[in-house]
């Protein structure tokens, strides 16, 4: 059967952990959803692993349409989600617009960076049939703001105002969160405080979902961050080393505490 939306909040009723995976191809969408990973989030970090860049923010609307497309083609049951890339949600209007497009390519659900003030574009992205993930913490469309890819919430009022901001944003419809860098205890705690599956990396065991990058996952990534586990080493192929993720995910045994902040 289909993951959706429902399956997901179904799982953090039950207390049982999901796991997602960032997709850019048919081919690996294939690999991926036939090892049972719940949920593939066409990433805008596709700039880093594919097209080479420094960060995401080079990456276009276009871009994202393109390989939410190649994904859906590939796609046996697995949740699709697909990011709104850098400034695609600078207003309204173009939060809208860039939406439309996404789901016409075969997403499920669109991801937005950021905080407390999307709490209208949830809204109304809801309103009209749009479920929304939305991205908290270390968000690195903002990496020029922030100064580097730094842990989010580390101090009192930095963790208040994340907790804060996923409380009002969970009561304005959200579907979905993930938390990147966020402290251990912070990240547990807004789990516990919201209906919506959180969804970890680099944050919590007691989040109800773990995403990766596939080639961080797949020890591609000559540096990798703490938060990786290098899968590939101990599995012999990828296609073992996507279910090995996916069952490390759902016995907790990823992450460790290694991974945590």
């Amino acid at each position: 059967m289909p993951v959706t939306i429902r399956t997901l909040q179904k799982y953090k009723q039950e207390h049982r952990k999901f796991s997602v995976l960032t997709a850019y191809d048919a081919t690996f969408s294939r690999l991926i959803s036939d090892a049972g990973v719940e949920a593939m989030l066409i990433g805008d970090s596709l700039g880093n692993v594919v097209q080479g860049q420094q960060s995401t923010v080079p990456v276009t609307l276009e871009q994202m349409v393109y390989h939410t497309e190649c994904v859906a083609r590939g796609n046996q049951n697995s949740l699709i989600i697909a990011d709104v890339p850098f400034m695609g949600a600078a207003t309204l209007e173009r939060t809208l617009d860039a939406a439309a497009q996404l789901m016409r390519a075969g997403a499920n659900v669109i991801k937005l960076e950021g905080g407390a003030w999307l709490e209208e574009a949830v809204t109304v992205l809801k309103r009209n049939g749009i479920p929304v993930c939305v991205h908290m913490g270390l968000t690195p469309q903002s990496v020029n703001a922030f100064g580097g890819y730094r842990v989010q919430g580390k101090d009192e009022a930095g963790a208040k105002e994340l907790l804060e901001a996923a409380i009002t944003l969970d009561r304005a419809g959200t579907a979905l969160f993930v938390l990147e860098c966020v402290p251990r205890g912070l990240s547990a705690e807004i789990t516990a405080n919201v209906q919506a599956p959180v969804i970890g990396i680099g944050a919590a065991p007691e989040c109800d979902g773990q995403v990766l990058v596939l080639h961080d996952m797949l020890g591609l990534n000559p540096r990798p961050a703490r938060f990786v586990k290098d899968f590939m080493a101990d599995a012999g192929d990828i296609a073992a080393a996507i279910r090995a993720y996916d069952q490390a995910v759902k016995d907790g045994s990823f992450p460790a505490g290694e991974h945590c902040f």
